[in-house]
């Protein structure tokens, strides 16, 4: 399964990349992503190929280190409520841990505790990721500076592991981090004490918490692969009751247009061809099972009057919808009842 990344992830890319001496649009251009990136959703290997290039072109062993560093947590967009709104830090990782797939479904999260001592580990899980070093030092920068919105002056990291070796001297990491990573580890982690995730966060609000959590669940429960059918159903449920916009079901899903037609765009369709072949499936169902008027079905499927109904069949079948009714077969008749089987007997 190819893996993606929502776009927020990119937040700050063109700023950050002008300090960098970078054009951002050709750039972004010539791993074969828009620049309104931001709004959309970006498969994991353009994301980490990106980064990739930033640094070799910025000729910046630490371009994904500062980027993240750069981003802040902002750069994890919805999930930021959920989190700042917990009671406490550890209620927070746990929610960021949870529904971290709904932001990127190629990299995975951990959270281990043993003997006072917390883990908070990072792992990127898509085997199509070729080299990940800038990927997995922008999401420990993200997460530094996270930990330090959560904690303030009481984040004191014990220790930071990273699998890759150094790609600066160490004396760099330590000038960003305040800490010097221990490289060629068995993972990727920040290690802090356990006793940090009790900690309170005075800003928790319940109610928004709970708000947030239930919109990440439902996100959670839609994949990328799963978004098209999704709309489909929406679709089915709602022409009936008129027409249906694509900023209808954005606004349900918590999204903006664009960015849904971007996912829809990454599963090879469109709000229009989704619209397009829900209507089609109903017209033709509607006109085989029910008795409905043309007039009646028009209006089932959201259109305006009965012209633009007839126009949109002739598209789809090549026939208006009276002559493709007349070349269907007839509709099987129902058996009799047995309760009079004389009126069944061969010799009747």
């Amino acid at each position: 399964m190819t893996s993606f990344v929502h776009g927020i992830a990119l937040l700050g890319f063109e700023d950050f990349a002008l300090t960098q001496a970078l054009d951002p649009h050709a750039t972004l251009a010539e791993i074969g992503l828009p620049s309104d990136v931001q709004d959309g959703v970006i498969s994991g290997a353009q994301f980490n190929a990106l980064l990739e290039l930033c640094a070799q072109r910025a000729a910046n062993p630490l371009f994904g280190l500062q980027f993240g560093l750069h981003q802040g947590a902002q750069a994890l967009g919805n999930l930021l409520y959920a989190i700042q709104n917990a009671a406490s830090v550890g209620e927070a990782l746990r929610a960021l841990i949870k529904y971290f797939h709904v932001h990127s479904n190629g990299a995975q999260l951990q959270l281990e505790c043993h003997g006072g001592c917390a883990r908070l580990l990072y792992e990127v899980t898509d085997g199509e990721a070729h080299s990940v070093r800038q990927t997995v030092e922008l999401a420990m920068g993200i997460s530094a500076h996270l930990m330090h919105s959560l904690l303030l002056h009481a984040w004191k990291p014990r220790g930071l592991l990273l699998r890759h070796s150094p790609g600066a001297e160490p004396g760099a990491y330590r000038r960003e981090l305040g800490i010097t990573p221990r490289f060629n580890s068995p993972v990727n982690a920040w290690v802090f004490d356990e006793s940090l995730l009790n900690m309170p966060l005075s800003a928790a609000d319940e109610r928004l918490c709970q708000l947030a959590r239930f919109h990440l669940e439902e996100l959670a429960r839609i994949t990328l692969q799963e978004l098209p059918g999704h709309v489909q159903k929406l679709l089915r449920i709602w022409l009936p009751h008129g027409q249906v916009t694509i900023e209808q079901i954005a606004e349900h899903l918590k999204l903006s247009p664009r960015s849904l037609q971007r996912y829809l765009q990454a599963q090879d369709t469109n709000f229009q061809a989704l619209l397009d072949d829900t209507r089609q499936g109903m017209a033709t169902r509607y006109l085989r099972d029910s008795s409905l008027s043309l007039t009646q079905l028009a209006g089932l499927l959201g259109y305006a009057d009965l012209s633009a109904f007839s126009r949109a069949f002739r598209r789809w079948n090549g026939l208006s919808p009276q002559q493709w009714k007349r070349h269907q077969p007839p509709t099987p008749t129902a058996p009799r009842s047995p309760a009079h089987p004389a009126a069944d007997h061969p010799f009747d």
